[in-house]
């Protein structure tokens, strides 16, 4: 029996093209066996496993505009650009604007592995569905605390970064856990490789406090660029389907337009056609 993954790598707002992937998923009554999310990857993920179609639209397209969701001002009071309590707790919790549907999300037997990077030595911790609870989405927010743009995480007492630096492209983990048909979404062009010089700054200012993070940060872009080369060759296997825009719709990691996000929700969207044919094959 075919074992099928669903991996979205995040991006900041770049990730609402895997909003508009994971959108078509529930339109069309397509599931996974598990789910594998990266930064804000794996807030897609939560939405997605809960079957709330069109929350993380919501969230990318209307909250995000909100200065106590992200601002310069956010940055100035607490070091933290993206509130990721504001947005996983404040918005998400039960009494929230627009909480997860905690229930249809522990419900559903989807897998679920959430990757962040240990800011202490940097290794990779890839945290699971069990580790979700109640009112407590702290995983989805550790994964997504972006280096120097955010302070990191604490879990348990132990401070975590954006799982962007740790396991980007986390195929080989799906495919080492046994899952046989993976969709891999990206949200950068599938043959841009990354480049290291925007790394090199805050790599700088990272290392004063973390250093072991900080290597990681400067070398994101070497692991970046292997796993996506890797995924392209098992794609020519036909094990990996790789979903990723066409251009950026002027989009990057902290700064938005309106338009840009629409465009790229929609991009998404039109992009997971492939999924069902994929996983029939």
């Amino acid at each position: 029996m075919t074992r099928t993954a669903l991996i979205d790598v995040g991006g900041g707002f770049r990730a609402i093209f895997g909003a508009g992937v994971m959108d078509r998923c529930l339109d069309d009554g397509i599931s996974f066996d598990h789910c594998y999310g990266v930064s804000a990857g794996s807030a897609n993920m939560t939405s997605f496993i809960a079957g709330q179609a069109g929350r993380n639209h919501r969230f990318y397209t209307e909250y995000a505009f909100r200065k106590e969701y992200a601002s310069p001002g956010n940055f100035v009071k607490d070091r933290n650009f993206v509130d990721l309590d504001y947005v996983y707790g404040t918005l998400s919790n039960h009494d929230g604007e627009y909480p997860v549907d905690y229930a249809a999300f522990e419900a559903n037997p989807t897998g679920f592995t959430v990757v962040a990077c240990d800011a202490r030595d940097g290794s990779t911790k890839y945290f699971d569905k069990s580790d979700v609870h109640f009112d407590d989405f702290d995983i989805m927010k550790a994964s997504s605390a972006v280096p120097v743009a955010c302070e990191p995480y604490y879990v348990d007492g132990v401070p975590y970064f954006d799982g962007g630096i740790a396991d980007p492209v986390p195929v080989q983990k799906a495919l080492g856990e046994g899952y046989d048909r993976v969709v891999l979404i990206l949200t950068r062009q599938r043959d841009i490789l990354r480049e290291q010089r925007r790394d090199v700054a805050p790599a700088r200012v990272l290392s004063r406090h973390w250093p072991a993070a900080g290597e990681r940060l400067l070398n994101r872009y070497r692991i970046y660029n292997d796993e996506v080369a890797l995924a392209k060759q098992y794609e020519k296997d036909g094990a990996v389907l790789i979903l990723a825009p066409d251009d950026l719709c002027g989009l990057n990691t902290l700064s938005k337009s309106y338009e840009g996000l629409e465009r790229m929700y929609r991009k998404g969207y039109a992009a997971a056609e492939a999924i069902a044919p994929f996983l029939a094959s």
